[in-house]
Parts: C-alpha cells; sequence; structure tokens
C-alpha cells in the first residue's frame, strides 16, 4: 500500500507490519494476564524478556538476516511502533530521574542521622568508583592485546564522527552547577548532586545550629519525596511490557552480518563483562557480602539495564533495589547511585574503550607497550568522568581515550564497531548497573552504615518461589 496515509502517518503499509504487530500486541496481552494471575515481578520481567527475544529473532529469520534491516519496510514500521511502547517507557523513567535525584538528595541528607561524614562518604565513592573502571580497563587492554584484536587488518574509512573531547579541567569544572536549571534541563546529574547536596547541606546546618527548625521546608520534602516514590514504584511496574518492546526492536535492527564481521570485538567484549563480574563478586566477598545473594536480588535492574540500554533510565530502580533490598542506607544508595550513572562505567568507559584502544593501535599498527598500557588505563579512569549515562555514550569514552592516547587521528576506523553498538551496549550497561550496586555496597560497608540483616532477608518474592 504505497499510499501515504498507510506509508508515512500509519506506518502499516506492508501486511507483514500489520502482522507483526499484531503479534507483538497480544505479546504484550500475554504479559499482562500473567500480571492478573499475580505471578511475580521478577518472572514477568523474566518472561517479557524471553518473549522479546524470540520477537526480535523470529522477525530477522522472517527477513532472512538481511545485512540492512532497516531497509526492510516491515521491519523498518514494526520497529517503529515497537517504540511507542519501549522508547514511551524510557521517557517515563528518564522523566524521573532529575526530580528523584534532586528530591531524594535533598531529603535523605535533612533525615541524616548526627555523625554521617560526607567527606568520608565522597573519598570512598571516588576511590572505589575510579578503581573499578581501572580494574576495568586493564581487563579490557588484556582481553584485546591476549587476541590480537585489529590485527591483520587495514585502516578503513567510515562514517564514524569522534564527539569533541574536552580538557580534563573542563570536564570538571562542568560538574558545578554554574545554572542548576540548565544542568536539570541538560540531565547532568552529576550537577544536580552537588546542587543538591549544597542545598540540603545547609539547611541541614541551620537545623543542627538551631537557628531554624525548618519545619516546613523538611515537611515539604519529606511529601515530595513520597510522592516520587510512589510514582516510580508505578513506572517501575511497566518494566516487563518495555523489556518486550525493547529487546525485540533491537534484535530485529541488527543484522546478522555486521554481528558477524566483528565476532570476535563482540565476544571479547561480553567475555570482559563476566570477566568484571567475577571481579565485583570477589570484591563483595573481600567486603564480607554474599556475592550469590547479591546477583539474585539485584536480577530486575540488571536485566532493565540490559534492554534498555540505559544507565540513567534504571537509577529509579537502582535506587529502589539498594535501599528496600540490599540494605544500603539511603544516603549512599542516592549519592553513588546518582554518581554511576554518569562517571566510573565499568562496561562503556572501562573494558569497552580498553577494547577500542587495542583494535585502533593494531590497525594503525601502533606498538603496546608498557608506556602505552598505563597511559591508557589513565585516561580511560580519569575519561570515564562525565560520560553521560543515555544509550550510545560510550562513544565519547571511545574518543576521549583514543583521543588521549594519540589514536584520536584513527577514529573513523571504529566504525564497524559503532554499527553492532546496539548489541555490545547492552552488556555493557548491565555492567555499569551492576558496577554502580556493587560499588555502593561496598562504600556502605566502608562507611559502617550497610545493613546486613536487610541484605541477608528474603523479600517476598523470594518466599514465594522458594515455597
Amino acid at each position: 500500500m504505497d499510499i501515504p496515509f498507510f506509508k508515512e502517518f500509519l506506518m502499516l503499509s506492508n501486511p507483514l507490519s500489520v502482522a507483526i504487530v499484531i503479534v507483538f500486541i497480544l505479546a504484550l496481552f500475554g504479559v499482562y494476564a500473567l500480571q492478573r494471575k499475580g505471578v511475580s515481578f521478577g518472572t514477568l520481567v523474566g518472561a517479557g524478556t524471553i518473549i522479546g527475544a524470540v520477537l526480535g529473532i523470529a522477525i530477522q529469520i522472517l527477513a532472512g538476516f538481511p545485512n540492512d534491516p532497516m531497509k526492510v519496510i516491515y521491519i523498518q514500521e514494526s520497529t517503529k511502533w515497537f517504540s511507542l511502547v519501549g522508547g514511551g517507557f524510557i521517557d517515563l523513567i528518564r522523566m524521573l530521574v532529575i526530580p528523584l535525584v534532586f528530591i531524594s538528595i535533598v531529603h535523605v541528607i535533612l533525615n541524616m542521622t548526627q555523625g554521617t561524614n560526607l567527606k568520608k562518604l565522597v573519598v570512598a565513592m571516588l576511590s572505589t568508583n575510579l578503581g573499578m573502571v581501572a580494574v576495568a580497563a586493564i581487563v579490557g587492554l588484556a582481553l584485546g592485546s591476549a587476541f590480537g584484536l585489529g590485527t591483520g587488518l587495514d585502516p578503513v574509512e567510515g562514517n564514524a564522527k569522534m564527539r569533541e573531547v574536552k580538557p580534563v579541567i573542563d570536564t570538571f569544572r562542568a560538574l558545578i552547577p554554574s545554572n542548576p536549571v540548565k544542568a536539570m534541563a541538560d540531565t547532568n546529574v552529576i550537577a544536580v548532586v552537588v546542587f543538591g547536596v549544597i542545598i540540603g547541606g545547609i539547611a541541614r546546618l541551620i537545623k543542627q545550629t538551631g537557628t531554624n527548625e525548618l519545619v516546613n521546608f523538611t515537611k515539604l520534602f519529606d511529601e515530595l519525596h513520597l510522592i516520587i516514590s510512589w510514582v516510580a514504584d508505578f513506572v517501575i511496574g511497566l518494566m516487563p511490557y518495555g523489556v518486550v518492546a525493547l529487546l525485540a526492536s533491537t534484535l530485529a535492527q541488527r543484522g546478522l552480518q555486521a554481528v558477524i564481521d566483528m565476532g570476535l570485538f563482540v565476544v571479547l567484549l561480553y567475555v570482559g563483562i563476566i570477566v568484571m563480574l567475577v571481579v565485583q563478586a570477589i570484591l563483595l566477598t573481600v567486603f564480607g557480602v554474599n556475592p550469590i545473594t547479591y546477583f539474585k536480588k539485584t536480577k530486575a535492574p540488571l536485566v532493565l539495564a540490559f534492554t534498555s540500554r540505559s544507565s540513567m533510565g534504571v537509577l529509579p530502580l537502582t535506587v529502589e533495589t539498594l535501599t528496600t533490598k540490599l540494605g544500603v542506607n539511603a544516603t549512599t544508595a542516592n549519592t553513588v547511585g546518582s554518581f554511576g550513572t554518569t562517571a566510573g562505567m565499568q562496561g562503556c568507559a572501562g573494558v569497552f574503550p580498553g577494547l577500542c584502544v587495542v583494535y585502533i593501535a593494531n590497525i594503525a599498527g601502533v606498538p603496546l607497550d608498557v608506556t602505552m598500557y598505563i597511559m591508557s588505563v589513565i585516561v580511560i579512569a580519569i575519561g570515564s568522568v562525565g560520560i553521560a549515562g543515555v544509550p550510545g555514550t560510550a562513544t565519547m569514552a571511545a574518543s576521549v581515550s583514543l583521543s588521549g592516547t594519540g589514536l584520536g587521528a584513527f577514529f573513523t576506523s571504529i566504525s564497524p564497531v559503532l554499527a553492532i553498538d546496539p548489541i555490545i551496549d547492552m552488556g555493557r550497561t548491565m555492567l555499569n548497573v551492576s558496577g554502580t550496586m556493587s560499588n555502593a555496597i561496598v562504600v556502605d560497608k566502608i562507611m559502617g552504615t550497610f545493613d546486613e540483616s536487610a541484605f541477608n532477608e528474603l523479600d517476598a518474592e523470594e518466599i514465594k518461589q522458594g515455597a
């Protein structure tokens, strides 16, 4: 039906488009039916993941695994309809991020117990986050070097555009909110955290000195926090539906040939992710935390991170999981959780740029010696500050790393990697979120505010599954 009404307005010009959309709607109703039967949230998310994966792969099989799936009209049209649910779900979550961060930070500071050491919290958070990014960078560099990633390939001209790289001083200055309203509009989470800490800290100081009890101010933020928490619970409840759409869309839109061409990069990236998850488990064990319990309780945010590909989009669920399931103090959860959406991301700003440095160095014929490795780790760790937690911004991490190691001139050769970005971004984002949560637990242990009994306590869902 080559009629503008169907082709450009409805985007249902092909019978297969209509059929796929109908199947998609039926899949959503299937999830709803399971929900009405009282199926647990974790099981619903798992079901949504399986349904989305099956639907996405089925569309690829139907199309014969085309090299450029988005040139197939029914894939283009059906995934556009998928974006109404998947993209809409992410938009709802991102709608929450800034008000949730600001309100939560001010609220927790106002209600802090006496003796809480903010300086100690910041130092522990920075050292833990950047230390783990450095480890992730080493893992990426080691894997890439061990398997000769990029060896034997010639530099290629592609359409990859290098992001503007700012001096590290400008990066740190950008974290200071010269205009808090603009910082909120630009989703500059760290700047919002800084602004919230200043407002909450001064208000708490006023209360402590007896200048003013700020009863109305405190009550306002108590009630705002209650409202935003309920809104967050409602939006997070839509996650099983969003997962179906997000995963189906990602798998349907990626060409199999592109993945095969970059097979070694994909494999090494996911091996690096597994290695870092093991490193996180070891770190938790060192601090006396059971990693098996940790991974069981973080299933929902990790699945959402994998399917949504947005560290920032998972933030509300990340903070909720930390405080309600993992026994992390609200101050630590909000501060470390918010920081982790922008800095210290072990996947996007650790393993990935490490692999990119080796890949481009081998293509360009640049020798990888000890000096190059040390410089790469330092550049990657420092460059991880200020990388926004939204889909696709790992390109910025790669830009910073390649520029800082003198490989920026060969950036266009990274085009084959960027062609499969959504496939590798799923794993990267999952690692980012897991890193944020495990770091939060470690920081909370250092602060002495970690609730062991809450961490070890079975929640209602686990009790139900064990029955």
